[in-house]
C-alpha cells in the first residue's frame, strides 16, 4: 500500500502533553501522521476509481446478461380481443382475402372490407345458397347461440357474469325467424352434426377454462356482426325477396354493443397468463373454423 501511494517515512513528530481539555483549535497540534504523501490528491482519487471499476471484459459480460424482453404479439398492447382480431385477419388472408391495417380505424375498415369480400363470395357462380341450406344454417346458428347464452346465464363462474344481457343475444331473434319459416309450411330440420359437435365442445370448454370459452363467445358474436350478417342479407335478397331477418336486428347499434363486450373482455384478459392468452388465440382459430363450416351449410 505504501508503494502504491508513494509514501515515505518521516521522523515522528514530538507532541507536547495535551491539556486536560482538548479544544477544536488544538486539534492540528496533536494529530500526527507517521507518513507524508508526496503524490497529488488526484492520484489517490484515480486509485480509488480504478479499484472500484471492473475491467472491460467484465463490463461486456454484464452487458450480455441484461434482460431481453420478448417481442409482443400483434395487438397485445391494446388487449386480448385485438390479438384475436389479428388471428381472424390472418385466417382471411390465408384464404386469399385482403385487409388493410392502419391507425385506430382498422376495425371499421375491416368491416367494410369484409362486406366487399362477402359480396363477392355470394355473387360467385359456385356460391348458390338454397332455402333448405339456409334453414340448416339458421338452425345450427340458433343451437350455437343458445348454448353460449345459456352457459353465461346459468354458470356460477364469476367471469361469465360480466357477459350477461349484453344486448347481443341472438337466440330469441333466431327463434322468431324459424317461426316465420314454419308459417310458410316449411319443415325445420334438426341441427347438423357440425352444430351439435360445436355445441358439445363449447359446453366442455366452459367447464374447463373461462378464458378459452370466452374466446369462442366473443368470436361468435364478432364473426356474425363483422361478416355473417352481410351474408344473411344477401341470401335473403336472393331467396326471400329481401325479407329483413330478425337475426340481423339489434336493440341499439351492434358495433357499440360489441364494443362494450370487447372492453370487458380486455379488462378480464389483463389477469390471464401469457400461456392462457396463447391458448385463447388457438381457440379463436377453432371458433372461426366451426362458424365457417356452419355458413357452408347454406350451399351443401
Amino acid at each position: 500500500m505504501a508503494s502504491l501511494l508513494n509514501l515515505r517515512p518521516t521522523p515522528p513528530v514530538l507532541c507536547s502533553k495535551p491539556p486536560h481539555k482538548l479544544t477544536h483549535s488544538h486539534l492540528h497540534t496533536y494529530i500526527c501522521f507517521p507518513f507524508k504523501i508526496s503524490n497529488t490528491h488526484n492520484q489517490f482519487l484515480n486509485l480509488c476509481r480504478s479499484s472500484s471499476t471492473p475491467p472491460p471484459s467484465q463490463q461486456k459480460a454484464s452487458q450480455r446478461k441484461r434482460t431481453r424482453y420478448r417481442k409482443q404479439y400483434p395487438g397485445e398492447n391494446i388487449g386480448i380481443t385485438e390479438e384475436m382480431r389479428f388471428v381472424s385477419m390472418r385466417l382471411r388472408n390465408a384464404s386469399g382475402k385482403k385487409l388493410h391495417l392502419s391507425g385506430d380505424n382498422t376495425e371499421n375498415e375491416e368491416e367494410h372490407e369484409e362486406e366487399d369480400d362477402d359480396d363477392d363470395e355470394v355473387k360467385r357462380e359456385t356460391w348458390r345458397p338454397s332455402q333448405e341450406g339456409f334453414l340448416k344454417y339458421l338452425v345450427d346458428s340458433k343451437l350455437v347461440f343458445d348454448t353460449i347464452e345459456r352457459i353465461v346465464d346459468e354458470s356460477e363462474n364469476v367471469s361469465y357474469a360480466y357477459f350477461r344481457r349484453t344486448g347481443l343475444e341472438r337466440c330469441e331473434s333466431l327463434e322468431k325467424d324459424l317461426q316465420w319459416f314454419r308459417g310458410q309450411d316449411l319443415v325445420i330440420p334438426e341441427p347438423s352434426n357440425t352444430g351439435v359437435s360445436y355445441a358439445k365442445y363449447l359446453k366442455e370448454l366452459a367447464g374447463e377454462s373461462a378464458p378459452l370459452f370466452l374466446s369462442h363467445f366473443y368470436s361468435i358474436y364478432f364473426s356474425h356482426i363483422a361478416g355473417g350478417q352481410v351474408i344473411v342479407n344477401k341470401v335473403s335478397e336472393k331467396l326471400l325477396e329481401g325479407k329483413m331477418m330478425e337475426f340481423n336486428r339489434w336493440e341499439g347499434d351492434a358495433q357499440d354493443l360489441l364494443k362494450g363486450v370487447r372492453e370487458k373482455l380486455n379488462v378480464l384478459g389483463e389477469h390471464w397468463t401469457r400461456d392462457e392468452k396463447n391458448k385463447c388465440l388457438k381457440e379463436t382459430a377453432k371458433a372461426f373454423k366451426y362458424m365457417g363450416q356452419i355458413i357452408r351449410l347454406m350451399i351443401l
